[in-house]
């Protein structure tokens, strides 16, 4: 009969504990920006000088928990700022909360793969070692994630920075 019930609490524990990672991954550390929390959309042109970019109902979350979960979904209201804005090479979207069903992270990846969609660079390294992507899809959408760099993933991992990248930030490595 103790063996049932220490079983039971030992199940119950572990079920609430999932429950709970699974909230707080998902849901708990997220909040949705206001356009103006977000700032300026633009791109980096061939100067690295940044062109505003026109955009309409403007969706975005972000979390303090890490550099990497910022998401943003918006309208292109104008597509002369991408003539000469520097495409991002080693743009790879990043998977959103189910919750926020404007970005599509396969989709986004699959137009990108087979070149329907570009990728531009709204920021480069801000903070140390992430960027800020923007990615065009053919219907005039745009989505926005916040990656690791070359520079990022190096220094992250503890080894010395490569050559072109600035110098990172004390505490960094």
């Amino acid at each position: 009969m103790i063996t049932r019930i220490v079983i039971s609490a030992l199940l119950a524990f572990a079920l609430l504990s999932g429950v709970l990672m699974w909230y707080l991954q998902v849901y708990a550390y997220y909040e949705e920006l206001t356009p103006a929390q977000v700032g300026e959309v633009v791109v980096l042109d061939d100067r690295a000088s940044p062109v505003r970019v026109a955009v309409s109902d403007l969706r975005a979350i972000d979390s303090d928990s890490s550099p990497i979960r910022f998401r943003a979904c918006m309208d292109i209201e104008d597509a002369s700022p991408f003539e000469n804005a520097v495409e991002h090479e080693r743009a790879e979207p990043l998977v959103a909360p189910g919750w926020f069903d404007c970005f599509d992270a396969r989709e986004v990846g699959e137009a990108l793969e087979s070149g329907q969609a570009r990728a531009y660079v709204w920021k480069l390294n801000e903070p140390y070692g992430i960027d800020r992507v923007l990615a065009v899809m053919p219907d005039g959408r745009a989505l926005a994630w916040n990656q690791i760099n070359v520079c990022g993933e190096v220094v992250f991992d503890g080894d010395p920075a490569p050559a072109g990248c600035p110098t990172p930030p004390e505490g960094t490595n």
